[in-house]
């Protein structure tokens, strides 16, 4: 746990810049256990890119083809309970993406395990339409579960 009060960690020198087009409406921050192994594993395995960073305060702000992620090491600031792995439990975070095997390449070079292999996948959206995706789930180091989904398009139910 870094050794920083909140002001001290909000303030902290940083780098880079806001994300590119602006900050999304909805961005999850993820408590993770070591900021190195998470930027290695985030970065170097699925492709995105430090918009910014406060090295200090050992967080991140990530983004990849529109999809943006906060990561902190843990440092008990908003902590409602008691962290045990897999963190997140409950929940997926799906990801879309124009380039699943790229992900998948990068995965395999690091012998990184996925939690569910690729599969297309065809979901409902309304009375006579459904919306495909060719997607796989794979777990952060810290056992966050990421769904990556590349688009299959939209197809009248028949």
């Amino acid at each position: 746990m870094t050794e920083l009060s909140r002001t001290e960690r909000d303030a902290s020198a940083g780098t880079g810049s806001g994300p590119t087009g602006g900050f999304a409406p909805l961005v999850p921050e993820l408590d993770v256990s070591s900021i190195e192994a998470s930027l290695a594993f985030w970065c170097g395995g699925l492709g995105f890119r430090i918009a910014y960073e406060r090295r200090q305060a050992k967080f991140a702000y990530l983004e990849r083809q529109g999809a943006q992620v906060m990561l902190c090491e843990i440092n008990g600031n908003w902590q409602t309970g008691r962290l045990e792995r897999p963190f997140g439990r409950g929940i997926n975070f799906q990801i879309a993406t124009d380039d699943l095997e790229s992900i998948l390449e990068a995965l395999r070079k690091m012998d990184w395990p996925l939690f569910e292999e690729p599969s297309e996948s065809w979901y409902r959206i309304g009375e006579i339409e459904e919306t495909g995706s060719q997607e796989f789930l794979v777990q952060d180091p810290d056992g966050y579960l990421l769904r990556f989904a590349q688009s299959l398009g939209v197809r009248t139910i028949g």
